[in-house]
């Protein structure tokens, strides 16, 4: 048997064990789609569109917030509550990563643990890396693997808010912020542009002698909203109180989730949503490629550091330096 015919016959055996809810398969899948091999990359790309046909059939939900909002907690209690109703829960949790040393904590399964020991979840723990918005440069990509799985629910949290948002919402269905009171101003911690993404605000810890205070956050958010009249037809931006530490508000939370997707694929704009999502990364991976492609030249290589070092030194500008690398891509303006 040639080599093609044996690793497009590795392919059929992986894609047929996700397909039977193989997690060690899935897991080896993933692992496979963030490698940056070129050999791994062909792989991936052909596994996936095996796996293509079926792909599509989960809730999408982004789940993002400030630092210290509960976010592990809740994805941690909403998921034990949705594996006891039946559902499939596929998590994927983006870690931080460092800018100095490249390393992440990937301790979700450990902020997870009673959800990461249910046979009917996935956790998914993967670095950041340099890529914006808290999400992985294959987030999309283990979302339809965990698709393919039988996963009918995927929650994708996110690193925080701190970075662009819309990359988070331009692969999910509905997109969740989870808010926490008592940390001074409660519109300081958080941005103008994360409202207007936001299909619902989750006030988390409203437990205690905090239930004040989150009801009183909640009203702060339903104000912010009605004034920045977000532009999502069809559907006012939800804003509730929960307690993940108590499960105390979960299923509504899960409710007005349900209420979203349902809407949107009623009026067929699901549909519209995830295919133009699907061009959005189509031109993505185009650019990231072109750049590396670029790059891996090394006469442009050599050039790249040079002009990065007259821009470190200050001897020339960055618009002047980018152009330069322009020219020496071949690009030119056009009329």
């Amino acid at each position: 048997m040639s080599d093609a015919a044996t690793s497009k016959r590795a392919v059929e055996q992986t894609a047929e064990a996700i397909r039977a809810g193989d997690r060690v398969a899935l897991a080896r899948a993933i692992t496979l789609v963030e490698s940056a091999k070129p050999e791994d990359q062909e792989a991936a790309q052909t596994l996936l569109e095996t796996l293509l046909p079926h792909t599509g059939t989960s809730i999408r939900v982004g789940i993002s917030g400030v630092p210290g909002a509960g976010k592990s907690t809740l994805i941690d209690q909403l998921g034990l509550n949705l594996v006891a109703q039946g559902h499939k829960v596929a998590v994927l949790a983006v870690d931080p990563t460092s800018s100095r040393s490249g390393g992440s904590i990937l301790g979700d399964k450990t902020r997870m643990g009673r959800l990461a020991s249910e046979p009917s979840a996935f956790i998914r723990p993967s670095p950041a890396g340099d890529s914006l918005g808290g999400v992985t440069k294959t987030t999309r990509e283990t979302i339809a693997l965990a698709e393919a799985a039988g996963y009918d629910v995927v929650l994708v949290e996110t690193v925080g808010v701190g970075q662009s948002e819309t990359a988070v919402s331009n692969m999910v269905d509905v997109f969740v912020v989870v808010a926490i009171a008592g940390a001074g101003d409660e519109l300081q911690g958080i941005k103008r542009g994360l409202l207007e993404l936001a299909d619902i605000i989750a006030v988390n810890k409203a437990d205690g002698d905090n239930v004040e205070r989150a009801n009183r956050a909640a009203m702060e958010y339903k104000t912010a909203l009605h004034i920045l009249a977000s532009g999502q037809s069809g559907w006012d931006p939800q804003v509730l109180t929960l307690s993940a530490r108590d499960n105390r508000g979960l299923d509504a939370l899960w409710q007005k989730v349900g209420e979203r997707h349902a809407g949107l694929k009623t009026s067929g704009a699901l549909a519209a949503r995830r295919a133009d999502q699907a061009v959005s990364w189509m031109r993505e991976i185009f650019d990231q490629r072109l750049l590396a492609a670029f790059k891996g030249g090394r006469r442009a290589a050599r050039h790249w550091r040079e002009l990065e070092d007259k821009v470190r030194a200050g001897a020339m500008t960055a618009g002047a330096a980018a152009e330069e690398l322009g020219r020496l891509a071949g690009l030119k303006n056009s009329d």
